[in-house]
């Protein structure tokens, strides 16, 4: 069996029945865990288990834990600093920012592949142009050969432990005021504009090895106006594929979100993000609608996009017992709790 294009959500911290067969459908490829799937690691570890024993090749799970309010484990998980607070330590020293960077990266692979989860949707590679409220904090600096060089880092430690890196929002969200989980966003600014500035983070991770990315629901209306980025042919095949050479996996962002509704129903916006470019799809919060995007697809999957895919499944080298007496955990925890209280003692300033 192969790993097909949809990727689906949960509703609890247990899988039901309807789930279970839900997700022994060919044409699922992939779970997402939320924080309402999240009790405390031995539950999640127990949640992976049930997940992955469902199907040979095993299903993906990812998740979103960036780290700073986009985090969603956190009661047994190391608190991790937003991407914003390691770029702020590049001012002072860099050497340093790239040190936290690289362990902090690790420390969030390792801990999530301790518990069974293959990868979280990270690192975030848009800049921050201080106007996005939806992305703010989550990038690491205004600079983009900043931004490229700490995301390096972070995906170095995400390598050592095991688990692969998917940046996003390609080709950049930093540049737009609207939040595309309830808006849709237009960037104005045209393709050579881009070129010197948002595209450079993901052209140099491509460089550096990224395994995935996700596109933006961002209309660059000077560019392509009828499609946002993950529907374009033009941002995903020639850009992403063509330009950048791009070999990794291509993720939709959510079709639920706000982004994507201008490009019809949901089997409609499925159909579109596939045909543009992208290997898997997302479809969260809307059981019903998964469904019907999930009847709407084809028996059989792409052999290519499966081979993509199965690159992202995790390697983790300890289990959750192990990893906390090691002196790598350690050191690392040592590391995101200088930086939290370094950063806190700045802004009380």
């Amino acid at each position: 069996m192969s790993l097909g294009p949809l990727m689906v959500d949960l509703d609890g911290p247990e899988l039901s029945q309807e789930e279970r067969e839900l997700l022994a459908d060919p044409r699922v490829g992939g779970v997402i865990l939320f924080s309402r799937n999240y009790h405390d690691p031995e539950q999640l570890t127990q949640l992976c288990s049930a997940i992955h024993a469902i199907r040979t090749p095993k299903l993906l799970i990812a998740v979103d834990q960036e780290g700073g309010r986009v985090q969603r484990f956190r009661e047994g998980f190391t608190e991790l600093p937003a991407m914003a607070s390691i770029g702020h330590q590049f001012e002072k020293n860099q050497l340093l920012a790239h040190h936290m960077s690289e362990s902090i990266g690790w420390l969030m692979a390792a801990e999530l592949l301790s518990c069974g989860v293959d990868f979280s949707f990270a690192p975030v590679l848009d800049l921050s142009h201080g106007v996005s409220g939806v992305i703010g904090s989550r990038a690491f600096h205004r600079q983009p050969e900043v931004v490229s060089a700490l995301a390096q880092s972070w995906m170095r430690g995400m390598h050592q432990a095991g688990m692969g890196a998917v940046g996003k929002h390609f080709p950049g969200h930093g540049g737009v005021t609207a939040d595309s989980h309830v808006d849709v966003p237009v960037d104005e600014r045209s393709f050579a504009d881009l070129q010197v500035d948002d595209l450079i983070p993901f052209e140099r991770m491509v460089s550096y090895g990224l395994e995935g990315i996700m596109p933006a629901h961002v209309y660059y209306r000077a560019i392509d106006p009828n499609n946002p980025a993950g529907f374009s042919r033009f941002w995903l095949q020639e850009v992403l594929r063509g330009q950048l050479g791009f070999n990794g996996t291509i993720f939709s962002d959510d079709l639920s979100m706000e982004g994507a509704g201008k490009v019809g129903g949901y089997p409609q916006r499925a159909a579109a993000a596939l045909e543009a470019g992208c290997d898997m799809v997302l479809v969260c919060n809307h059981r019903a609608h998964a469904i019907e995007v999930l009847e709407s697809l084809p028996e059989h999957a792409n052999p290519l996009g499966t081979a993509r895919l199965l690159r992202l499944h995790g390697r983790s080298t300890m289990d959750r017992s192990t990893l906390l007496q090691s002196t790598e955990w350690k050191n690392a925890v040592t590391l995101v709790q200088r930086l939290i209280e370094a950063h806190t003692e700045e802004m009380e300033l």
